[in-house]
């Protein structure tokens, strides 16, 4: 099992002034010093958080490697060949959301073909992909026909049930959608909503290979210091799977 932290939150602070700080090229190097296996972070059309410099920089300074979120645009897809990070998350955007609200919509032919072209066009770069998605059958087959690497699977369903039994409900659609994705023969990934109360339900499910974790890291890196809190949350996702680890 594998720790993807999420950085975008470091520059949604930094952002809230304007100014030079935190630096999410600092924050990933703690991050890394904590355990963290490779850093994500999310290049929005409208660059509310992490920069094309962040990117930049996260490529040459990171030693893991960097997971690159992005919207099938052109404009971010002509950037993530030209710098070729590790892995590349296609992801929904929309400008009014406040952070991703769901998985991609595969439901659509014309979309499914630009889908296609551009896992072709980051695949042939060297570039490993994964799709988001929510996990839902039709979306996992779908995914697997148009030939990503991975999916990862929606978390936020789950953590936001509002009852135990929702929970419940929401964990074993997980389940059945990771077992799913891996007789396909894709690589499962998941995230969203994930925090050190509710990841080690998810973190047991065997098929599941990387859990990407942003926004409960960072707030509580405020608190106690970037490395101890990567640190705190590797120790929960270890935990769930001792035997694998």
């Amino acid at each position: 099992m594998r720790l993807y932290v999420n950085l975008d939150h470091v520059a949604t602070v930094r952002e809230a002034r304007k100014t030079d700080e935190p630096d999410p090229v600092r924050a990933a190097v703690l991050a890394e010093l904590g355990g963290a296996q490779a850093i994500t972070v999310h290049l929005r059309e409208d660059r509310r958080h992490i920069s094309d410099r962040d990117v930049v920089l996260l490529l040459q300074t990171v030693r893991t490697g960097v997971n690159l979120e992005l919207a099938v645009d052109e404009e971010i897809l002509e950037f993530a060949l030209e710098h070729r990070p590790m892995q590349a998350t296609l992801v929904p955007e929309r400008r009014e959301e406040i952070t991703t609200e769901g998985g991609l919509d595969l439901g659509d032919e014309k979309r499914r073909e630009k889908v296609a072209d551009v896992l072709e066009r980051l695949g042939s770069a060297g570039i490993k992909t994964s799709l988001f998605i929510d996990p839902e059958e039709a979306t996992i087959r779908a995914s697997a026909e148009l030939g990503a690497d991975a999916i990862e699977l929606h978390t936020g369903e789950y953590a936001n049930a509002s009852s135990p039994e929702a929970r419940e409900e929401q964990l074993q659609r997980l389940r059945r959608a990771a077992k799913l994705g891996r007789g396909l023969g894709l690589a499962v990934h998941a995230g969203h909503g994930l925090t050190y109360e509710n990841v080690t339900p998810v973190a047991a499910i065997p098929e599941i290979e990387e859990l990407n974790i942003g926004h409960s890291i960072v707030g509580r890196a405020v608190l106690v210091g970037m490395e101890r809190a990567v640190r705190e949350m590797l120790e929960l996702v270890r935990s769930a799977r001792p035997v694998r680890e």
